[in-house]
């Protein structure tokens, strides 16, 4: 009995040690509290009008543009494994605007490979009223996989494209000011969406960080400048993931512990009881 004990005390610290250090690691390799707050600063304050020049956030800011109505306004945010992110856009009209007719207005989410990503849920179109000043929109898409089949549509690691434009409007009502307010928050989802593989590297655009040459000598910087598109600033706050840590060996550990314990235990009630030995003197004993 003294010795099932002392196992079971045994398997208990050692399963201690496990759950402190593979907290400790979790805790080490997870995003930084910016990087999901919500509370990480100004982002750009224009948008590109393409994908080449879609201006680079990072999750937790907010990317704010003065645009007129029917412009198409790119931004673009690094996303990483186990994350979960949710785009809000907010479109606002001063109030001195003479909107004649309803606007439908839609924001689109596009993967490192251009390819739209469903949202999960969210309102992703609306329609602004003529007496309404403000639409906000909203798409949640799916947890962002460390690797995928070629022919799957699952979102990758990498940037995000983000698209906010009006699909619908009257003519009389494109290029009215309008200020766009665009922010993505991105909560990680742990160990339960892993998977096996992993992607080589995040899907970012490689574009080249100097201005082109005009000809004559000096160099032209179109609006917005192609030299804000940098790959080196395209790493996710806190860096990307990497490594073999998931949160995954927490329950492999555990239940590794869980089953010995349940093993001590069962051979405990199941073995079968020693009888005591007679006292001396006891009728039938051997003489």
């Amino acid at each position: 009995m003294r010795a099932i004990r002392t196992g079971a005390a045994l398997l208990f610290a050692a399963a201690a040690v496990l759950m402190g250090t593979a907290g400790a690691a979790a805790a080490d390799s997870s995003p930084s509290p910016s990087a999901t707050d919500g509370e990480g600063g100004q982002g750009p304050t224009e948008a590109g009008t393409s994908f080449r020049t879609a201006q680079l956030f990072q999750v937790g800011q907010h990317a704010t543009a003065d645009a007129s109505s029917g412009d198409y306004l790119y931004w673009r945010v690094p996303v990483d494994t186990g994350q979960r992110p949710t785009v809000t856009a907010k479109v606002t009209f001063p109030g001195t605007s003479v909107r004649k007719a309803a606007t439908t207005w839609q924001v689109d989410v596009y993967d490192g490979l251009r390819r739209r990503q469903p949202c999960m849920y969210g309102m992703q179109t609306r329609v602004l009223a003529p007496g309404e000043d403000t639409v906000e929109l909203r798409c949640t898409l799916r947890t962002v996989r460390a690797w995928a089949e070629p022919w799957s549509n699952d979102p990758l690691p990498g940037d995000y494209y983000i698209r906010l434009t009006a699909t619908h409007a009257g003519r009389s009502d494109l290029g009215l000011p309008m200020t766009a307010d665009v922010s993505v928050s991105a909560p990680g989802k742990g160990g339960a969406f892993e998977v096996g593989g992993k992607l080589g590297a995040p899907l970012v655009p490689n574009a080249a960080a100097s201005s082109p040459d005009s000809g004559d000598g000096t160099t032209s910087s179109p609006s917005p400048t192609s030299s804000d598109v940098v790959t080196a600033s395209d790493e996710s706050d806190g860096g990307w993931s990497s490594g073999w840590w998931t949160d995954r060996w927490l329950w492999t550990g555990g239940g590794a512990v869980g089953a010995a314990l349940a093993g001590v235990a069962g051979y405990h009630l199941a073995r079968p009881r020693r009888r005591a030995a007679p006292p001396p003197g006891y009728p039938g004993e051997p003489r």
